[in-house]
């Protein structure tokens, strides 16, 4: 038997960049008009697949309703793909891994005009 039930392992956790699109529902708190949303989210997980579990429930809690999740990977893989990360960017993905919890960091509603031009 390798290592013993008393020996702490490291934590595997990682911070995990995601999009998620929230469609209405009662109570959301989107703004009057807005037909939905977009939520940049750093999540903390083993994987991007737990990071996104934790993150649809949290916002389920929350009364939002999402309807599609993208994820951009790790910091490490974001700054591989060469994006640009500022450093308050930096400071809330290292409070999600300090928290285990989601941040949500930025939420752009959604409007429709309802009328589409000629």
């Amino acid at each position: 038997m390798k290592g013993s039930a008393m020996t702490k392992k490291p934590s595997r956790q990682k911070v995990f960049t995601l999009l998620v699109e929230v469609g209405r529902s009662t109570d959301d708190g989107l703004p009057k008009g807005a037909t939905g949303a977009a939520l940049m989210c750093y999540a903390s997980g083993i994987d991007e697949a737990e990071a996104v579990r934790e993150t649809v429930a949290i916002l389920k809690q929350a009364d939002l309703s999402p309807l599609d999740v993208s994820g951009y990977g790790t910091l490490e893989d974001r700054l591989a793909e060469g994006h640009e990360i500022s450093d308050d960017e930096k400071e809330l993905m290292q409070r999600a891994l300090d928290e285990n919890s989601v941040i949500v960091a930025q939420m752009t509603p959604f409007f429709d005009d309802g009328k589409g031009e000629a």
